[in-house]
């Protein structure tokens, strides 16, 4: 069984009872960042104390896995999965797949017929949507911006168009962005696009959270950054 577990993209409180109970109970914790998974163990253990959920620690693996050792480690997964061993895999934060590593292994993991489920949590890109309170009938999610300037000033050729085909149905897009290109990327949309609509969100869920409409490209804004926009 394969089970892919939506975590905390800041908040611990938002780690859910499921979540909880699946990340104690897997026999291997696929792990993109193994320090961050130990919190979310003992706040896991923390959360479910005193139930038959918590396994003994030391039955339980946790193996690193990123995107650099995906088809290193991907015999060894299938090896467990195929001995029908509980196998559990978490991004550093949020969603496995979305911008993270995992597509390889689901792909096998359905090719070959083994039991797969989810466990939904919190997103960044659907918490960023909400909050912008721009009206959308359609969003179109863009993972990371590219890192070369020439590169990102295309894609947002690219978009524009693509809203431009869409005519009065209101279509958003989402992107993350790094805080070291976060102001150049604003630069280049508002220099470009006159109409342009921008929401920054960073570091949301944590205790410095903020929401900027139409955020300044003069400023360097730290943390986890998530944009909303349309132009």
């Amino acid at each position: 069984m394969l089970s892919l577990i939506g975590t905390p993209i800041g908040n611990l409180e938002d780690l859910s009872a499921r979540a909880a109970r699946t990340l104690l109970t897997a026999d291997v914790i696929l792990a993109e960042d193994t320090r961050s998974v130990r919190a979310l163990i003992e706040r896991a253990s923390q959360m479910m104390e005193n139930t038959e959920h918590n396994k003994d620690e030391e039955s339980r693996k946790i193996v690193s896995y990123y995107k650099e050792v995906e088809y290193q480690k991907l015999p060894q997964v299938m090896e467990w999965l195929a001995d029908g061993l509980h196998v559990a895999l978490v991004s550093e934060a949020g969603m496995p797949l979305i911008s993270d590593p995992g597509y390889l292994l689901v792909h096998e993991t359905r090719k070959r017929d083994i039991p797969l489920t989810v466990i939904p949590g919190p997103s960044a890109v659907q918490s960023a949507l909400v909050a912008s309170g721009m009206a959308f009938d359609h969003y179109q999610f863009v993972g990371f911006l590219p890192k070369k300037e020439s590169e990102r000033a295309r894609l947002f050729e690219q978009l524009k168009i693509i809203q431009d085909t869409m005519g009065k149905t209101k279509l958003v897009f989402v992107a993350f962005e790094s805080p070291e290109r976060a102001s150049s990327t604003l630069k280049c949309l508002y220099a470009t696009y006159s109409a342009v609509r921008i929401t920054l969100s960073r570091e949301l869920t944590k205790k410095f959270e903020e929401i900027i409409a139409q955020p300044s490209p003069d400023t360097h804004y730290r943390g986890e950054i998530t944009l909303v926009f349309r132009f």
